[in-house]
């Protein structure tokens, strides 16, 4: 933004003194981000910067633990051509845990944007009661301290059917805790909140004499949901399931109270490898999920520039 030309020079001071502090607060925050992409390249197994990585000696760098990504793990890691991609897939510790992840991600995101978009439109009727302890209700696992509800998690996914004794129902169903359902519905219930805020800040500017005007052209319900809102929703709808699915595969908390061994996601993979094996191949682990958070971060925001064009906010 240009200094207006009626400036005084104490606010183009200002302004200046503005951007040089913006800037300051920028690179204090990213910096740490920034950091361990070339750590991630040390041919060393170090943490830190080499004698030859700081004099750019290409001996220097390698590309060796993005590689440790996938034989870590395998049985044997000098196979090559579909061997070794086959005994990667089934036996690297990185890629089993990517694949959970993903899998974890993918369904629990998949929940999470059904049953948010469907709290959100009933949040967002006038008619509504209750509305405000609703909303204070459906959002309180982004407000209360992740270590409680995992905490509270575990111990109702333990035995989830302990609480039908008070009507005496059965109490044997089974466990949830250490299974993929349970981390699935886990991770569910902590992407909820992300689904619903962004959907009903797109609904604030939604016009509801649209759905008015179907239903008094014939449409029902289903058919003006599908063909008139939805359309409308849609940016804000893909917007929160991109958090929620963010949250599900940065979440840590959760997943050591619930999940097995089975269940062995990459924030949990790195957990451990802190605590049994520094390696610098946490590194890069960490350069690539910096690398795919820039591209939801980026999705996300193109999903917002067009959710204003649609809705008039800014010129197309």
């Amino acid at each position: 933004m240009a200094v207006p030309t009626y400036a005084t020079p104490l606010e183009r001071v200002w302004h200046y003194a503005y951007l040089v502090i913006c800037g300051l607060i920028f690179f204090f925050l990213i910096a740490p981000i920034i950091v361990i992409i070339p750590l991630s390249f040390n041919a060393e197994p170090y943490f830190t910067f080499t004698d030859r990585m700081l004099s750019f000696d290409p001996k220097g760098y390698s590309t060796r633990w993005y590689r440790s990504l996938l034989t870590f793990g395998m049985q044997n890691p000098d196979a090559t051509g579909w061997a070794f991609w086959s005994d990667a897939w089934a036996n690297a510790n990185w890629v089993k845990a990517a694949k959970n992840s993903i899998i974890i991600g993918v369904f629990s995101t998949l929940l999470a944007t059904v049953l948010g978009t469907l709290a959100a439109l009933g949040l967002s009727r006038p008619e509504m009661p209750f509305r405000r302890a609703i909303m204070a209700i459906l959002i309180s696992p982004m407000i209360v301290p992740l270590i409680i509800t995992a905490t509270g998690m575990f111990f109702f996914y333990s035995n989830p059917c302990e609480l039908l004794g008070v009507f005496g129902l059965p109490t044997n169903c089974g466990r949830l805790a250490g299974t993929y359902v349970g981390v699935i519905l886990a991770h569910a219930t902590l992407g909820i909140p992300f689904v619903i805020i962004t959907v009903t800040a797109t609904l604030v500017g939604f016009d509801q004499s649209l759905n008015r005007a179907a239903a008094s052209l014939g449409a029902n319900p289903r058919t003006t949901f599908f063909r008139v809102t939805m359309p409308l929703i849609l940016p804000g709808v893909i917007s929160g399931a991109l958090f929620a699915f963010v949250t599900s595969f940065d979440e840590v908390v959760a997943v050591l109270f619930i999940a097995g061994p089975e269940q062995q996601t990459i924030p949990r993979q790195m957990w451990n490898g802190i605590r049994e094996q520094i390696s610098p191949a946490i590194l890069a682990v960490a350069t690539l999920l910096v690398i795919f958070s820039i591209a939801l971060l980026t999705t996300v925001e193109l999903l917002r520039r067009r959710s204003e064009r649609i809705r008039g906010v800014t010129p197309r």
